[in-house]
């Protein structure tokens, strides 16, 4: 059986330009990773004078339905019958409301697309990729949160650490003044851990879930990303996800010392974001490979226990965002306690 995955459309020009073809990669990392390789001749194709990604499979089942519904690029899913395209109902994870991701605006912000991409490709590497329970998260070079944003939209407990406080100030005021005008029933606590500034907030979806306890939680600390060591337990997050620096103005440093030397900062967090990743984890690092090479990542996550994701279709996410940035992925699993 036939299926067609229309892309969703995007307002950047320029990560449109890519999106079929890293939809074209996420959906070849899900079958692999996921599905067990249930998809079967997956390609970008013309359907009347509108551009797809097909691929073949027998009757969809709910697991592939499912993370189908959720791939970053996908707007809609449909079955080919005789050349007609008959929609499926998707099955979204969405636990809030979209905008979330896509109301903060400001100079360097990671394409919410492209986050949610790197979120997927690293959930579908762990253990966990066919759990639905609320999965506990750390971006350890959070800036603003957009990948904060986007494990609370999945309904996962979402952690994050920036060591500029402007960043902190920003996002900080953004989540707590969100929530509200959502009405979501929440408890935001300010204070400090180790010295370092923080921002605890619990919310609740609804008001039923709130009272029982069943809750969300967002904590966000103002700290240099090797304090991670001080700041909590080891083992104590299933995904890290992250944009290392990019090396140029408006990495997340802001264009200081650390954000033109990315590899320098890579090399001594590395150990110590793998040791808070608990067994059956993955960590997903996006980079800019015109200032580090991909094999000297690869050896990084492999020298501190980590196995890397290094099969075709995780290394087809390479694409231009700038002229100063290539942008890329790597993926690695946590198999065994640090």
């Amino acid at each position: 059986m036939r299926y067609a995955l229309l892309v969703s459309p995007s307002a950047n020009r320029v990560y449109a330009h890519s999106a079929r073809a890293l939809g074209l990669a996420e959906l070849q990392v899900v079958s692999e990773a996921v599905l067990g390789g249930a998809l079967d001749d997956l390609r970008e194709e013309v359907l009347g004078s509108v551009e797809y990604i097909t691929f073949s499979a027998a009757e969809l089942s709910p697991t592939a339905l499912s993370w189908l519904s959720n791939l970053a690029t996908t707007f809609a899913l449909f079955r080919l019958d005789d050349g007609r395209l008959s929609p499926l109902d998707l099955q979204r994870w969405d636990q809030v409301d979209s905008d979330l991701v896509s109301i903060q605006k400001y100079s360097g912000k990671t394409n919410e697309a492209f986050t949610k991409l790197l979120f997927n490709v690293t959930l579908a590497a762990s253990a966990f990729a066919t759990e639905r329970r609320a999965l506990a998260v750390l971006d350890p070079l959070c800036g603003r949160g957009t990948t904060l944003n986007q494990a609370l939209m999945y309904g996962f407990h979402a952690t994050g650490v920036e060591i500029d406080a402007r960043d902190f100030e920003a996002y900080a005021l953004f989540i707590q003044r969100w929530v509200k005008d959502k009405r979501l029933k929440h408890e935001a606590v300010h204070g400090h851990v180790k010295g370092h500034p923080k921002l605890d907030l619990t919310l609740g979806l609804d008001k039923q879930r709130y009272k029982s306890g069943e809750t969300l939680r967002i904590n966000y600390v103002n700290a240099d990303t090797h304090a991670i060591a001080d700041v909590f337990h080891p083992r104590s997050f299933d995904l890290i996800v992250t944009d290392a620096p990019y090396g140029v103005q408006h990495g997340s440093q802001n264009g200081s010392a650390t954000s033109r030397k990315p590899l320098e900062l890579l090399e001594t967090a590395i150990p110590i974001w793998r040791s808070a990743l608990r067994p059956g984890g993955a960590i997903g690092i996006a980079w800019n490979n015109l200032v580090a090479r991909r094999e000297k990542l690869a050896q990084l996550l492999s020298d501190s226990g980590l196995e890397v994701c290094e099969s075709q279709a995780y290394r087809s996410f390479e694409h231009r965002v700038d002229n100063s940035i290539q942008r890329d992925l790597i993926v690695a699993r946590a198999l065994t306690s640090p």
